[in-house]
């Protein structure tokens, strides 16, 4: 069985998120700045942002296949670089962006082969693309360790955006599906469901976490890496799987080009900086 309302699922990740961050701040464990009239202000348009990923991303799952899922997910990539360059000011020399699009590449050879078109799949992926992109620039923006930090950026997206998706959810009868799952009663689904809430907050954070310490594009990149693995155990479970000479090939430029810009992201930050350089 599978659960059907993926909006609920949303809002569950939203209020383990909230539980875990405030007891650990009552706890002393984590500290991030008190509620104030300017918190909303610095936060804008994550919000909004995180939600439209969060609801995207969750909406997307399950309409097409592991593999043709994770290779249109890649297109995350060259939106996150073409953010990072407008928004934060960012430039790259010439041998990441070839590496970058060596991933696009793949994934078109990819797509192209894919034999379960599905439009809807599609639209709701490519728009997860999007707002995924937007969320990591904007968040690797607001994560100032004198402003709000990551556990503050983390805490105020939640609790700002879990009502107003609670009451999509409702209006979308998304909430009245998760009322009437049979399934409640079921000791292994509800532990599934809490532990998929635990997890999407460990995600969230780890995320969160990567960009701190690295950079939007990177973490993308890292996601696309770990994601073309999971392409190739799709390969071999799960049974939905159409093998093509393209889409394997396709596959394989993904991975050598996700490696490539791990290559060179490692090789810059092992070079001795420069006093003039940028932290």
């Amino acid at each position: 069985f599978s659960f059907p309302s993926p909006i609920f699922l949303g809002i569950g990740q939203m209020a383990a998120t909230i539980l875990i961050l405030y007891v650990s701040k009552l706890n002393k464990i984590i500290h991030f700045p008190d509620f104030d009239k300017s918190i909303p202000v610095k936060l804008f348009p994550l919000p909004l942002i995180y939600v439209a990923n969060h609801i995207s991303g969750l909406s997307s799952t399950g309409r097409l296949s592991l593999p043709m899922f994770t290779v249109l997910r890649k297109f995350t990539i060259p939106l996150t670089l073409l953010l990072e360059i407008i928004i934060l000011g960012k430039r790259y020399p010439p041998s990441i962006i070839v590496s970058v699009f060596a991933i696009i590449l793949g994934a078109f050879i990819a797509a192209g082969s894919d034999l379960s078109f599905n439009l809807k799949g599609y639209i709701f992926v490519l728009l997860n693309d999007i707002f995924t992109a937007a969320n990591g620039v904007y968040t690797k923006q607001k994560i100032d360790p004198k402003e709000l930090g990551k556990y503050g950026v983390l805490f105020y997206n939640a609790c700002f955006m879990v009502v107003p998706t609670f009451i999509i959810s409702f209006s979308t009868g998304d909430f009245q599906q998760a009322t009437d799952f049979q399934h409640w009663t079921n000791f292994l689904f509800v532990f599934q469901f809490l532990l998929s809430c635990f997890l999407g907050f460990l995600l969230m954070y780890s995320t969160v976490l990567c960009s701190h310490y690295n950079s939007a594009l990177t973490t993308t990149v890292v996601g696309a890496i770990k994601n073309i693995s999971v392409a190739y155990i799709g390969m071999l479970v799960g049974g939905d799987y159409i093998f093509s000479v393209l889409n394997f090939i396709g596959l394989n430029i993904c991975m050598a080009g996700g490696l490539r810009y791990s290559f060179l992201t490692l090789r810059g930050n092992s070079k001795p900086k420069q006093p003039g350089d940028e932290e």
